[in-house]
């Protein structure tokens, strides 16, 4: 009989191997209906009708969101489950309760359980990952959870659930193949997730995308508020570990020195939003000035928030982030390009089903490049990426993984410079720890 080692492993190799998976091919896992997820959670019984929730999707910052939400909840006493994805380095990451990972032995039991489900409802990757969360989330009796849109938010799995309080953190492009083209089709997908009479903040006022959430909201019967108009958050300082803000509410000043365990310069957007959806959270889920200091302050501890702005080594300094549409690297090299040090070396990959020259453009002229191939299937070509690089005057290397593109990268830095890898969630997973 195999250990339960080999067996989660087996598992696993099932789930990866024979299951469309959005991580490893893209476009092709996308399933555009919750038929599916419907079923599986009948057929379990409802899990996801036997916990409260909250639920997070956007563009850029719902991960980040997630983690600080579930990390309050979680010094305020509450057992909260948090669902996320994609995960980095191990698939556990993507469901956990107070921080611990799922056990080998859930993930395998849920598999082998549902076995004939699978068979006669033939649902996807990351339909099953959905399912097998909110049957742990309801078996384990969690007070609350926390759960992340997958990809969009109308169509996507996570979206059967009936929340305590929606978020939508901002809307930028990303997925336009699957999501619409320009900013009010993809908000009107993220809107998607607005249920009838349930409270929605909104983390970003755009123009473009204002008029859609207002009219889902009204349509809905749906309260909304918009978070950076009640709330702001002004970095005052930063540290190897934390970063500090002092955030002002109505103008005035309501936290001062306020530490997050976390970096990088999006986060006060995301901070602005956790705090208005905190505010605006039902009884009996409050959480005090004391709770919310130190969630924030001990966020890694509470949730174990990798890949976002983390800082992997010193002499010379590596950070390693998310940010994977221009949006994101837009904002990650504005503040890259502030950060002192004698030189930029960046450890660049992307996916083949996105243009990597909307990255590239934000990239700065300066630094050294070693363009690697993530090592899925979808990722891009390591030598068709510094080729088009090199057409916009950013100089580099190509490597054969991201791993030897990181120690070239070490082997050319001096103590005194800077390393950053990024480009895609699958690059960083390949270097995270």
């Amino acid at each position: 009989m195999p250990s339960r080692n080999n067996q989660y492993h087996q598992t696993l190799d099932f789930l990866y191997s024979q299951l469309p998976m959005f991580q490893r091919i893209g476009p092709a896992a996308y399933k555009k209906d919750l038929s599916n997820i419907r079923a599986l959670c009948e057929a379990l019984g409802h899990p996801e009708q036997r916990f409260p929730s909250l639920h997070v999707a956007g563009t850029n910052g719902k991960g980040s969101t997630a983690h600080m939400l579930a990390a309050a909840l979680q010094a305020a006493g509450w057992q909260v489950g948090l669902y996320t994805s994609p995960h980095y380095r191990d698939f556990r990451e993507r469901i956990k309760i107070n921080g611990k990972y799922i056990p080998r032995r859930q993930v395998v039991d849920f598999v082998e359980r549902c076995r004939p489900l699978f068979n006669s409802i033939q649902p996807s990757f990351f339909e099953i990952t959905v399912a097998m969360a909110f049957d742990y989330f309801a078996r384990q009796e969690v007070d609350v959870a926390v759960i992340e849109v997958g990809l969009g938010g109308r169509l996507d799995s996570t979206n059967i659930i009936m929340p305590e309080l929606c978020v939508i953190t901002n809307i930028s492009f990303d997925h336009t193949d699957l999501l619409g083209d320009t900013l009010p089709l993809i908000a009107a997908e993220k809107a998607g997730i607005i249920k009838p009479g349930v409270p929605v903040v909104v983390g970003e006022t755009q123009e473009e995308t204002q008029p859609v959430f207002l009219e889902k909201a009204a349509a809905t019967g749906a309260p909304i508020i918009f978070a950076d108009r009640h709330y702001r958050a002004e970095q005052q300082g930063v540290s190897f570990s934390h970063t500090t803000y002092d955030v002002y509410r109505e103008g005035q000043l309501l936290y001062p020195g306020l530490q997050l365990n976390a970096h990088g310069p999006y986060q006060y957007k995301n901070l602005q939003a956790v705090l208005q959806a905190l505010e605006w959270l039902r009884p009996p889920f409050r959480v005090s000035e004391a709770h919310l200091r130190d969630g924030l302050g001990h966020l890694r501890a509470y949730t174990r928030l990798l890949g976002r702005w983390q800082v992997l080594g010193e002499n010379p300094a590596i950070l390693c982030d998310s940010a994977h549409n221009e949006a994101g690297m837009e904002l990650a090299m504005g503040a890259l390009k502030e950060m002192p040090c004698a030189k930029l070396h960046i450890v660049l990959g992307t996916v083949k089903d996105k243009d990597p020259a909307k990255l590239l453009r934000h990239m700065p002229a300066g630094a050294r490049y070693y363009f690697a191939r993530p090592d899925i299937p979808r990722g891009h070509d390591a030598g068709l990426l510094r080729e088009k690089a090199a057409a916009m005057g950013l100089e580099g290397r190509a490597y054969s993984s991201v791993r030897n593109a990181l120690r070239a990268a070490r082997r050319q830095a001096r103590p005194e410079d800077l390393i950053y890898v990024g480009g895609s969630i699958f690059v960083v997973a390949e270097v995270v720890r």
